[in-house]
């Protein structure tokens, strides 16, 4: 069985993004990367160039760091791979919106695109909650949003894999 919906996880420059995108070239279909960063400094600047460079010329990229329960619903029946390149960069966007009261409704707008989809789906994000809780306030409610995100993802997915060291960990769905 060739998983459907892919969740990824892993910390900083753990290999997440690398493993996702081997697994989209492995899937022979045409490959939609939806990137949610934005660059706002030299740093994630570097970043996004870095992640740029690696990826193939032949991909369509879109980049959404907002809406990303509309662009699912576009491609959705596609005979593609779409990839999501980060859920935790989606909601830091989120989290400094002048208007965050709106991501309730996107993320329920998010899960419910999600669970349409029946193309090839890669997600990746950023494990962050192993740790201490955070000091502030910003902080705490980040590492909460993405603990309940990541659990609301992980049970629309076939396959949920951590990566750590550029080493993957299945925890749900066939190995790899």
């Amino acid at each position: 069985m060739t998983s459907v919906r892919t969740l990824i996880l892993g910390g900083v420059r753990s290999g997440k993004s690398r493993l996702a995108e081997r697994l989209a070239l492995e899937s022979q279909l045409p490959v939609i990367y939806i990137a949610t960063a934005t660059s706002e400094d030299d740093e994630m600047h570097a970043r996004i160039a870095a992640h740029q460079a690696r990826r193939p010329n032949h991909w369509q990229v879109i980049e959404e760091p907002l809406q990303l329960a509309s662009v699912l619903t576009q491609h959705a029946d596609n005979e593609c791979c779409l990839l999501i390149d980060c859920l935790t960069l989606w909601l830091t966007n989120w989290l400094i919106h002048p208007e965050v009261e709106r991501f309730d409704a996107e993320r329920a707008a998010f899960l419910t695109a999600l669970s349409l989809v029946t193309n090839k789906l890669i997600l990746v994000s950023n494990e962050t909650n192993m740790g201490i809780i955070p000091m502030g306030e910003l902080s705490r409610r980040y590492c909460d949003e993405a603990g309940k995100l990541h659990q609301e993802v992980a049970q629309h997915c076939d396959q949920v894999i951590l990566t750590v060291a550029g080493l993957p960990l299945v925890l749900k769905g066939e190995s790899i």
